[in-house]
């Protein structure tokens, strides 16, 4: 398959957080004078469903509800836990994940680069300003903004509008496969789905392509699989 365009994710593909999650985790506490209970693992678990954007508080605030029922500290201030919590994430400490820069030097030598991400402008451009290839992009567009966002076609359908190409003409690389590969293939884009960790399998997904660094879509554009 020959590709004249690029499409990038953002959070978990080209880059990562510096911040320790035990660090925000405890942030959250201290910022909210209250007594520490459970681990960060058990908040992200309780985080399980898609992050709402239009209310970052009460999203929060149900996954430090369900822990600390089940330390036996309910009730609690889950949503001063919340506002804690957004006050010590930094956007700004962020790096790139390994082959991130190679991977959109590859993307930038077959055709227009673009980034979709599900976060708004207002979080993502802040990750954007600190890393080394903010400005790479030819259209950015984030879902987060939109009426709907991935797996959604609809965020994909802008991307390739802005680029002007068809999604026939596009491979998009993405870490999720509930909102990455899914999204990408019912907007009708092939998919590399960079795993999250060796040996993981998709399956039931089916990306066409299965990548372990971003890196590594240089041998997908030249035709290597």
């Amino acid at each position: 398959m020959s590709f004249s365009a690029v499409l990038f994710d953002l959070d978990g593909t080209l880059c990562e957080r510096t911040q320790s999650a035990a660090a925000v985790y405890a942030g959250a506490f201290e910022a909210a004078a209250v007594e520490p209970f459970g681990e960060p693992g058990e908040l992200w678990a309780a985080l399980a469903e898609p992050p709402d954007h239009d209310d970052r508080v009460g999203y929060f605030a149900a996954g430090f509800a369900i822990v600390a029922a089940k330390h036996g500290r309910a009730p609690t201030d889950a949503r001063g836990l919340a506002r804690g919590i957004l006050e010590t994430i930094d956007n700004a400490r962020v790096r790139p994940t390994e082959g991130a820069i190679e991977a959109i030097e590859a993307a930038g030598r077959v055709g227009p680069v673009g980034l979709l991400t599900n976060g708004p402008r207002s979080r993502q451009r802040t990750k954007l300003d600190a890393l080394p290839f903010g400005d790479a992009f030819e259209t950015t567009v984030y879902a987060a903004d939109l009426r709907r966002r991935k797996p959604n076609r609809e965020p994909f359908e802008r991307a390739l509008g802005s680029l002007s190409v068809t999604a026939s003409e596009a491979l998009y690389v993405g870490d999720s496969l509930e909102y990455d590969v899914a999204g990408a293939q019912n907007a009708g884009l092939e998919v590399a789905w960079c795993r999250p960790e060796a040996d993981v399998e998709p399956a039931p997904y089916d990306p066409e392509y299965v990548i372990d660094s971003p890196a590594e879509i240089e041998r997908v554009l030249d035709g290597d699989g």
